[in-house]
Protein backbone atom coordinates (compact mmCIF):
# COMPACT_ATOMS: atom_id res chain seq x y z
CA UNK A 1 0.00 0.00 0.00
CA UNK A 2 1.38 3.50 -1.05
CA UNK A 3 2.72 5.63 1.89
CA UNK A 4 -0.06 8.41 2.17
CA UNK A 5 1.42 12.13 1.58
CA UNK A 6 0.70 15.15 3.08
CA UNK A 7 -1.97 17.82 1.27
CA UNK A 8 0.49 20.46 -0.26
CA UNK A 9 0.95 23.68 2.00
CA UNK A 10 0.65 22.02 5.34
CA UNK A 11 3.51 20.41 7.70
CA UNK A 12 4.35 18.01 10.43
CA UNK A 13 4.36 19.36 14.39
CA UNK A 14 6.81 20.30 15.74
CA UNK A 15 8.48 16.93 17.16
CA UNK A 16 7.20 14.65 14.50
CA UNK A 17 9.01 11.75 13.15
CA UNK A 18 10.30 12.18 9.52
CA UNK A 19 11.11 9.18 6.55
CA UNK A 20 12.76 10.48 3.63
CA UNK A 21 14.64 8.53 0.60
CA UNK A 22 18.29 10.10 0.71
CA UNK A 23 20.77 11.01 -1.83
CA UNK A 24 22.50 9.06 -1.31
CA UNK A 25 19.97 6.37 -2.02
CA UNK A 26 19.24 5.21 1.51
CA UNK A 27 16.65 5.29 3.68
CA UNK A 28 16.42 8.26 6.47
CA UNK A 29 14.55 8.75 9.63
CA UNK A 30 15.04 11.19 12.27
CA UNK A 31 13.01 10.71 15.51
CA UNK A 32 12.53 13.54 18.40
CA UNK A 33 13.77 11.62 21.37
CA UNK A 34 13.28 14.76 23.99
CA UNK A 35 15.60 17.41 24.89
CA UNK A 36 19.50 17.48 25.02
CA UNK A 37 21.59 18.78 27.96
CA UNK A 38 22.17 22.41 26.02
CA UNK A 39 18.28 23.03 25.99
CA UNK A 40 17.60 22.26 22.00
CA UNK A 41 15.79 18.96 20.39
CA UNK A 42 17.46 15.67 20.89
CA UNK A 43 17.16 14.40 17.48
CA UNK A 44 18.38 11.15 16.71
CA UNK A 45 19.24 9.81 12.71
CA UNK A 46 18.69 6.57 11.45
CA UNK A 47 20.12 4.95 7.91
CA UNK A 48 19.07 1.72 6.06
CA UNK A 49 18.63 -0.04 2.93
CA UNK A 50 15.06 -0.01 2.53
CA UNK A 51 11.78 1.83 3.66
CA UNK A 52 10.33 -0.94 5.64
CA UNK A 53 13.50 -0.81 7.61
CA UNK A 54 13.95 2.14 8.31
CA UNK A 55 10.00 2.43 9.47
CA UNK A 56 10.87 -0.62 12.17
CA UNK A 57 14.11 1.60 13.50
CA UNK A 58 11.90 4.52 13.95
CA UNK A 59 8.92 2.92 15.77
CA UNK A 60 11.89 1.40 17.88
CA UNK A 61 13.20 5.01 18.78
CA UNK A 62 9.47 5.94 19.06
CA UNK A 63 9.35 3.01 21.40
CA UNK A 64 11.63 4.20 23.97
CA UNK A 65 10.45 7.42 23.93
CA UNK A 66 7.03 6.89 24.69
CA UNK A 67 8.31 4.41 27.65
CA UNK A 68 10.50 6.63 29.24
CA UNK A 69 13.33 4.48 28.55
CA UNK A 70 15.92 6.88 26.08
CA UNK A 71 19.72 6.14 26.63
CA UNK A 72 21.77 9.39 26.05
CA UNK A 73 22.78 10.83 23.10
CA UNK A 74 26.12 10.13 21.49
CA UNK A 75 28.53 7.18 21.07
CA UNK A 76 27.73 4.04 23.54
CA UNK A 77 30.60 3.92 26.39
CA UNK A 78 32.20 0.43 26.02
CA UNK A 79 32.17 -1.18 29.15
CA UNK A 80 35.71 -0.66 30.49
CA UNK A 81 35.43 2.82 29.84
CA UNK A 82 31.96 2.16 32.02
CA UNK A 83 33.32 0.20 34.65
CA UNK A 84 36.17 2.37 35.15
CA UNK A 85 34.43 5.55 35.63
CA UNK A 86 32.20 3.76 37.97
CA UNK A 87 34.67 2.30 39.99
CA UNK A 88 36.93 5.61 40.38
CA UNK A 89 34.46 8.07 40.30
CA UNK A 90 30.93 6.50 42.01
CA UNK A 91 31.83 3.56 44.04
CA UNK A 92 35.15 3.94 45.63
CA UNK A 93 34.55 7.31 47.14
CA UNK A 94 30.84 5.98 48.56
CA UNK A 95 31.91 2.75 49.71
CA UNK A 96 34.35 1.81 52.41
CA UNK A 97 37.30 0.30 52.44
CA UNK A 98 36.60 -3.69 52.21
CA UNK A 99 34.18 -3.28 49.86
CA UNK A 100 35.69 -0.95 47.65
CA UNK A 101 38.64 -3.71 47.66
CA UNK A 102 35.74 -6.49 46.63
CA UNK A 103 34.37 -4.20 43.75
CA UNK A 104 38.11 -3.06 42.14
CA UNK A 105 38.89 -6.88 42.24
CA UNK A 106 35.51 -7.68 40.37
CA UNK A 107 36.31 -5.58 37.77
CA UNK A 108 39.72 -5.22 37.58
CA UNK A 109 40.62 -8.91 37.35
CA UNK A 110 37.26 -10.53 35.96
CA UNK A 111 35.04 -8.24 34.10
CA UNK A 112 37.15 -5.78 32.48
CA UNK A 113 39.56 -8.40 31.38
CA UNK A 114 36.56 -10.74 30.04
CA UNK A 115 33.84 -8.29 28.63
CA UNK A 116 35.57 -4.87 28.70
CA UNK A 117 35.86 -4.58 24.95
CA UNK A 118 31.33 -4.72 24.61
CA UNK A 119 29.22 -1.76 24.45
CA UNK A 120 27.11 -1.39 27.59
CA UNK A 121 23.78 -1.19 25.20
CA UNK A 122 25.00 -4.17 23.17
CA UNK A 123 26.08 -6.23 25.86
CA UNK A 124 23.72 -9.46 26.86
CA UNK A 125 22.63 -11.71 29.70
CA UNK A 126 24.17 -14.36 28.10
CA UNK A 127 27.65 -12.77 27.98
CA UNK A 128 27.76 -12.74 31.78
CA UNK A 129 26.47 -15.98 32.49
CA UNK A 130 29.29 -16.96 30.06
CA UNK A 131 31.88 -15.12 32.32
CA UNK A 132 30.46 -17.05 35.50
CA UNK A 133 31.05 -20.48 33.71
CA UNK A 134 34.44 -20.10 32.88
CA UNK A 135 35.29 -18.45 36.38
CA UNK A 136 33.72 -21.79 37.47
CA UNK A 137 35.87 -24.14 35.32
CA UNK A 138 38.78 -21.94 35.91
CA UNK A 139 38.78 -23.30 39.48
CA UNK A 140 37.04 -20.27 41.76
CA UNK A 141 34.46 -20.50 43.94
CA UNK A 142 30.52 -19.98 43.28
CA UNK A 143 30.99 -17.06 46.05
CA UNK A 144 33.60 -15.06 43.84
CA UNK A 145 30.92 -15.66 40.47
CA UNK A 146 28.54 -14.08 42.73
CA UNK A 147 30.66 -11.15 43.89
CA UNK A 148 31.48 -10.54 40.69
CA UNK A 149 27.67 -10.69 39.51
CA UNK A 150 26.66 -8.58 42.06
CA UNK A 151 29.16 -5.80 41.66
CA UNK A 152 28.01 -5.87 37.89
CA UNK A 153 24.66 -5.95 38.38
CA UNK A 154 25.24 -2.54 41.21
CA UNK A 155 27.26 -1.07 37.91
CA UNK A 156 24.69 -1.36 35.11
CA UNK A 157 22.42 -0.48 37.62
CA UNK A 158 23.77 3.08 37.97
CA UNK A 159 24.39 3.21 33.82
CA UNK A 160 20.87 1.89 33.53
CA UNK A 161 19.77 5.30 35.98
CA UNK A 162 21.69 7.78 34.48
CA UNK A 163 20.44 6.76 30.84
CA UNK A 164 23.55 5.10 29.46
CA UNK A 165 21.59 2.22 28.92
CA UNK A 166 17.97 1.06 28.39
CA UNK A 167 17.63 -2.02 30.99
CA UNK A 168 19.83 -3.72 32.96
CA UNK A 169 21.25 -6.84 31.44
CA UNK A 170 22.64 -7.99 34.78
CA UNK A 171 19.34 -8.32 36.57
CA UNK A 172 18.34 -11.58 33.98
CA UNK A 173 21.65 -12.90 33.96
CA UNK A 174 21.16 -15.80 36.12
CA UNK A 175 24.36 -16.00 38.63
CA UNK A 176 25.20 -19.50 40.05
CA UNK A 177 24.02 -21.02 43.32
CA UNK A 178 26.01 -20.40 46.27
CA UNK A 179 26.65 -23.38 48.46
CA UNK A 180 25.72 -22.11 52.42
CA UNK A 181 28.12 -23.69 54.93
CA UNK A 182 26.11 -24.63 57.81
CA UNK A 183 27.32 -23.08 60.85
CA UNK A 184 27.64 -25.00 63.80
CA UNK A 185 27.98 -22.57 67.43
CA UNK A 186 29.59 -23.60 70.00
CA UNK A 187 28.10 -25.66 72.92
CA UNK A 188 27.76 -25.20 76.44
CA UNK A 189 30.99 -27.49 77.17
CA UNK A 190 32.97 -26.46 74.04
CA UNK A 191 32.29 -22.72 75.66
CA UNK A 192 33.70 -23.82 78.64
CA UNK A 193 36.80 -25.54 77.65
CA UNK A 194 37.38 -22.56 75.73
CA UNK A 195 36.69 -19.52 78.33
CA UNK A 196 39.30 -21.92 80.72
CA UNK A 197 41.93 -22.30 78.12
CA UNK A 198 41.84 -18.74 76.73
CA UNK A 199 42.14 -17.45 80.68
CA UNK A 200 45.64 -19.03 80.81
CA UNK A 201 46.77 -17.03 77.63
CA UNK A 202 48.21 -13.46 77.18
CA UNK A 203 45.19 -11.52 76.04
CA UNK A 204 43.00 -14.38 76.87
CA UNK A 205 40.38 -12.08 77.69
CA UNK A 206 40.30 -11.05 74.16
CA UNK A 207 38.35 -14.48 73.32
CA UNK A 208 36.27 -14.38 76.28
CA UNK A 209 34.99 -10.89 74.54
CA UNK A 210 34.26 -12.36 71.44
CA UNK A 211 32.26 -15.45 72.69
CA UNK A 212 29.91 -13.32 75.52
CA UNK A 213 29.50 -10.55 73.45
CA UNK A 214 30.22 -11.25 69.84
CA UNK A 215 32.05 -8.49 69.39
CA UNK A 216 33.88 -8.40 65.51
CA UNK A 217 37.22 -8.96 64.93
CA UNK A 218 38.05 -5.21 64.18
CA UNK A 219 36.05 -3.95 67.08
CA UNK A 220 37.43 -6.30 69.39
CA UNK A 221 41.25 -5.53 68.56
CA UNK A 222 40.74 -1.93 67.91
CA UNK A 223 39.19 -1.16 72.11
CA UNK A 224 40.81 1.21 73.90
CA UNK A 225 40.89 1.77 77.77
CA UNK A 226 39.08 5.33 77.11
CA UNK A 227 36.06 3.88 76.17
CA UNK A 228 35.75 1.51 79.40
CA UNK A 229 32.61 3.07 81.87
CA UNK A 230 33.84 2.18 84.94
CA UNK A 231 31.03 3.92 86.60
CA UNK A 232 28.38 1.67 85.14
CA UNK A 233 30.64 -1.48 84.23
CA UNK A 234 30.18 -0.87 80.19
CA UNK A 235 31.95 -1.01 77.40
CA UNK A 236 31.44 1.64 74.51
CA UNK A 237 31.92 0.07 70.63
CA UNK A 238 32.89 2.93 68.47
CA UNK A 239 35.86 2.17 66.57
CA UNK A 240 37.46 -0.89 64.71
CA UNK A 241 41.05 -1.44 63.73
CA UNK A 242 41.53 -2.57 60.21
CA UNK A 243 44.37 -3.40 58.45
CA UNK A 244 44.75 -1.53 54.83
CA UNK A 245 46.74 -2.17 51.65
CA UNK A 246 49.59 0.43 51.38
CA UNK A 247 49.66 2.75 48.20
CA UNK A 248 52.50 3.74 46.31
CA UNK A 249 53.68 7.19 46.80
CA UNK A 250 56.46 7.26 43.92
CA UNK A 251 56.02 8.21 40.18
CA UNK A 252 57.53 4.78 38.88
CA UNK A 253 55.34 2.15 40.99
CA UNK A 254 56.55 -0.49 38.48
CA UNK A 255 60.04 0.33 38.71
CA UNK A 256 59.95 0.56 42.81
CA UNK A 257 58.75 -2.33 43.32
CA UNK A 258 60.94 -4.52 40.44
CA UNK A 259 63.23 -6.28 43.19
CA UNK A 260 60.00 -8.25 44.86
CA UNK A 261 58.57 -8.86 41.39
CA UNK A 262 57.24 -13.03 40.95
CA UNK A 263 58.56 -13.67 37.17
CA UNK A 264 58.45 -17.58 37.54
CA UNK A 265 55.70 -20.10 38.49
CA UNK A 266 56.35 -21.95 42.06
CA UNK A 267 57.64 -25.85 41.09
CA UNK A 268 55.11 -28.37 41.41
CA UNK A 269 56.69 -29.32 45.17
CA UNK A 270 56.12 -25.67 46.76
CA UNK A 271 56.31 -25.88 50.18
CA UNK A 272 56.05 -22.27 50.69
CA UNK A 273 52.43 -21.95 50.03
CA UNK A 274 50.87 -24.48 52.16
CA UNK A 275 47.79 -22.97 53.58
CA UNK A 276 46.38 -22.03 49.95
CA UNK A 277 47.28 -21.89 45.92
CA UNK A 278 50.84 -20.63 44.94
CA UNK A 279 50.24 -16.99 43.65
CA UNK A 280 50.37 -16.52 39.45
CA UNK A 281 53.53 -15.20 38.78
CA UNK A 282 53.38 -10.90 38.25
CA UNK A 283 52.04 -9.13 35.41
CA UNK A 284 54.34 -7.09 32.72
CA UNK A 285 52.61 -3.83 34.43
CA UNK A 286 52.63 -4.84 37.97
CA UNK A 287 52.54 -2.02 40.75
CA UNK A 288 51.15 -4.65 43.63
CA UNK A 289 54.14 -4.12 45.98
CA UNK A 290 53.65 -0.74 47.40
CA UNK A 291 54.62 -2.22 51.19
CA UNK A 292 57.89 -1.42 50.51
CA UNK A 293 57.35 1.88 48.74
CA UNK A 294 59.68 4.44 50.66
CA UNK A 295 56.69 7.10 50.17
CA UNK A 296 54.11 4.49 50.72
CA UNK A 297 50.97 6.17 52.30
CA UNK A 298 47.54 5.55 53.34
CA UNK A 299 48.28 1.59 54.49
CA UNK A 300 48.56 -0.77 58.00
CA UNK A 301 46.42 -0.68 60.85
CA UNK A 302 44.32 1.83 60.53
CA UNK A 303 41.58 3.13 63.17
CA UNK A 304 38.20 3.07 61.08
CA UNK A 305 34.26 3.64 62.00
CA UNK A 306 32.80 0.65 63.01
CA UNK A 307 30.44 -1.53 60.26
CA UNK A 308 27.41 0.90 60.60
CA UNK A 309 25.49 3.38 62.81
CA UNK A 310 23.92 0.62 64.56
CA UNK A 311 27.37 -0.85 65.61
CA UNK A 312 28.57 2.29 67.27
CA UNK A 313 26.68 0.87 71.04
CA UNK A 314 27.32 0.79 74.74
CA UNK A 315 27.24 -2.71 76.09
CA UNK A 316 26.84 -3.19 80.13
CA UNK A 317 29.12 -5.87 81.44
CA UNK A 318 28.31 -9.00 83.09
CA UNK A 319 30.51 -8.62 86.76
CA UNK A 320 32.71 -11.29 85.97
CA UNK A 321 33.82 -10.14 82.40
CA UNK A 322 34.38 -6.76 83.93
CA UNK A 323 36.65 -8.32 86.71
CA UNK A 324 38.72 -10.30 83.83
CA UNK A 325 39.18 -6.57 81.99
CA UNK A 326 40.80 -4.92 85.51
CA UNK A 327 43.14 -7.85 85.80
CA UNK A 328 43.62 -8.00 82.14
CA UNK A 329 44.50 -4.03 82.70
CA UNK A 330 46.53 -5.04 85.95
CA UNK A 331 49.29 -7.37 83.77
CA UNK A 332 49.04 -4.82 80.95
CA UNK A 333 50.40 -2.53 83.60
CA UNK A 334 53.66 -4.56 84.43
CA UNK A 335 54.22 -5.16 80.52
CA UNK A 336 54.69 -1.55 80.20
CA UNK A 337 56.71 -1.37 83.00
CA UNK A 338 58.99 -4.50 82.16
CA UNK A 339 58.67 -2.46 78.07
CA UNK A 340 60.28 1.01 79.33
CA UNK A 341 60.85 3.06 77.07
CA UNK A 342 60.31 0.29 74.12
CA UNK A 343 56.33 0.49 75.19
CA UNK A 344 54.74 2.64 72.39
CA UNK A 345 51.79 4.50 74.39
CA UNK A 346 48.49 4.52 72.23
CA UNK A 347 46.01 3.43 74.65
CA UNK A 348 44.85 0.19 73.37
CA UNK A 349 43.41 -2.73 75.53
CA UNK A 350 44.60 -5.43 73.95
CA UNK A 351 48.27 -5.31 72.72
CA UNK A 352 51.56 -6.38 71.77
CA UNK A 353 54.37 -6.74 74.12
CA UNK A 354 55.40 -3.46 73.21
CA UNK A 355 52.10 -1.56 73.04
CA UNK A 356 51.29 -1.50 70.06
CA UNK A 357 47.71 -2.75 68.34
CA UNK A 358 47.10 -6.49 67.47
CA UNK A 359 47.87 -7.52 63.89
CA UNK A 360 44.58 -9.46 62.56
CA UNK A 361 46.38 -12.12 61.04
CA UNK A 362 48.11 -12.67 64.02
CA UNK A 363 44.90 -12.44 66.11
CA UNK A 364 43.80 -15.41 63.89
CA UNK A 365 46.89 -17.44 64.13
CA UNK A 366 46.16 -17.00 68.40
CA UNK A 367 42.27 -17.76 67.90
CA UNK A 368 43.84 -21.33 66.32
CA UNK A 369 46.22 -22.36 68.65
CA UNK A 370 42.95 -21.45 71.50
CA UNK A 371 40.94 -23.55 69.84
CA UNK A 372 43.89 -26.83 69.43
CA UNK A 373 44.80 -25.80 73.28
CA UNK A 374 41.04 -26.07 74.32
CA UNK A 375 40.37 -29.29 72.29
CA UNK A 376 37.64 -27.80 70.24
CA UNK A 377 36.83 -28.33 66.82
CA UNK A 378 38.22 -26.36 64.06
CA UNK A 379 36.09 -23.25 63.27
CA UNK A 380 36.23 -19.40 62.30
CA UNK A 381 36.98 -16.81 64.88
CA UNK A 382 33.85 -15.00 63.67
CA UNK A 383 32.05 -17.92 64.73
CA UNK A 384 32.05 -16.91 67.92
CA UNK A 385 30.04 -13.86 66.60
CA UNK A 386 27.24 -16.32 66.32
CA UNK A 387 27.76 -18.11 69.42
CA UNK A 388 27.27 -15.18 71.41
CA UNK A 389 23.66 -14.48 68.76
CA UNK A 390 22.70 -17.93 69.31
CA UNK A 391 23.04 -17.84 73.37
CA UNK A 392 21.13 -15.16 73.59
CA UNK A 393 18.23 -17.02 71.76
CA UNK A 394 18.80 -19.28 74.47
CA UNK A 395 18.21 -17.18 76.98
CA UNK A 396 15.13 -15.93 75.48
CA UNK A 397 16.19 -11.97 75.11
CA UNK A 398 13.65 -10.19 72.65
CA UNK A 399 14.50 -9.56 69.33
CA UNK A 400 14.91 -5.89 69.93
CA UNK A 401 17.81 -5.83 72.81
CA UNK A 402 19.45 -8.22 70.94
CA UNK A 403 19.83 -6.19 67.63
CA UNK A 404 21.13 -3.20 69.87
CA UNK A 405 23.89 -5.95 71.63
CA UNK A 406 24.95 -7.26 68.92
CA UNK A 407 24.63 -3.90 66.71
CA UNK A 408 22.83 -4.88 64.09
CA UNK A 409 20.61 -2.81 61.76
CA UNK A 410 18.61 -4.85 59.84
CA UNK A 411 16.50 -7.67 62.13
CA UNK A 412 17.06 -10.22 59.44
CA UNK A 413 20.51 -11.05 60.47
CA UNK A 414 18.78 -12.47 63.41
CA UNK A 415 18.07 -15.55 61.13
CA UNK A 416 21.63 -15.55 60.02
CA UNK A 417 23.59 -15.32 63.11
CA UNK A 418 20.95 -17.52 65.71
CA UNK A 419 21.29 -21.14 65.00
CA UNK A 420 18.60 -23.64 66.40
CA UNK A 421 20.90 -26.11 68.81
CA UNK A 422 19.87 -29.31 70.01
CA UNK A 423 18.84 -28.30 73.30
CA UNK A 424 16.72 -25.62 72.18
CA UNK A 425 14.94 -28.09 69.96
CA UNK A 426 14.69 -30.90 72.67
CA UNK A 427 13.00 -27.81 74.89
CA UNK A 428 10.37 -27.66 72.34
CA UNK A 429 9.82 -30.97 72.21
CA UNK A 430 9.21 -31.00 75.84
CA UNK A 431 7.04 -27.83 76.06
CA UNK A 432 5.03 -29.87 73.19
CA UNK A 433 5.09 -32.86 74.92
CA UNK A 434 3.41 -30.96 78.05
CA UNK A 435 0.77 -29.03 76.09
CA UNK A 436 -0.64 -32.01 74.12
CA UNK A 437 -0.15 -34.84 76.46
CA UNK A 438 -1.09 -32.93 79.96
CA UNK A 439 -1.07 -35.82 82.71
CA UNK A 440 -4.65 -36.16 84.30
CA UNK A 441 -5.25 -35.25 87.67
CA UNK A 442 -6.52 -38.27 89.83
CA UNK A 443 -9.09 -36.78 91.74
CA UNK A 444 -10.47 -34.82 88.24
CA UNK A 445 -10.60 -39.03 87.18
CA UNK A 446 -12.07 -40.13 89.86
CA UNK A 447 -15.18 -37.58 89.71
CA UNK A 448 -15.60 -38.05 86.33
CA UNK A 449 -15.95 -41.81 86.99
CA UNK A 450 -18.35 -41.12 89.49
CA UNK A 451 -20.90 -38.49 87.30
CA UNK A 452 -21.09 -41.28 84.56
CA UNK A 453 -21.84 -44.08 87.18
CA UNK A 454 -24.32 -42.01 88.91
CA UNK A 455 -26.02 -40.83 85.18
CA UNK A 456 -26.35 -45.01 84.50
CA UNK A 457 -28.45 -45.23 87.78
CA UNK A 458 -30.73 -42.18 86.76
CA UNK A 459 -30.92 -44.06 83.50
Amino acid sequence: MPRKKREEGTRAPNGASSIYLGKDGKWHGRVTMGIRDDGKPDRRHVERKTEPEVIEAVRALEKQRDSGKVKKAGRSWTVEKWLTHWLNNIALPSVRYKAGNAYRTAVNRHLIPNLGAHRVDKIEPEHFEKLYAKMLKAGLKSATAHQVHRTARTAFGEAWRRGHIVRNPVELAKPPRVEETEIEPFAANEIGRLLVAALSRRNGARFVLALALGTRQGETIGLKWSRLDRENRALRIAKQLQRQTWQHGCDNPHKCGAKYHKVKSCPEDCKRHRRKPCPPPCPPDCTSHARWCPQRHGGGLVEVEVKSSAGRRGIVLPDRLYELLITHEEQQAKEREHAGSEWCEGGWMFTQPTGKPLDPRRDLDDWKALLEEAGVREARLHDARHTAATVLLVLGVPERAVMEFMGWSNGAMAKRYQHMTGGLRRDIADQLNAYLWKPERKGKGKKQKGRKKGNRDGD
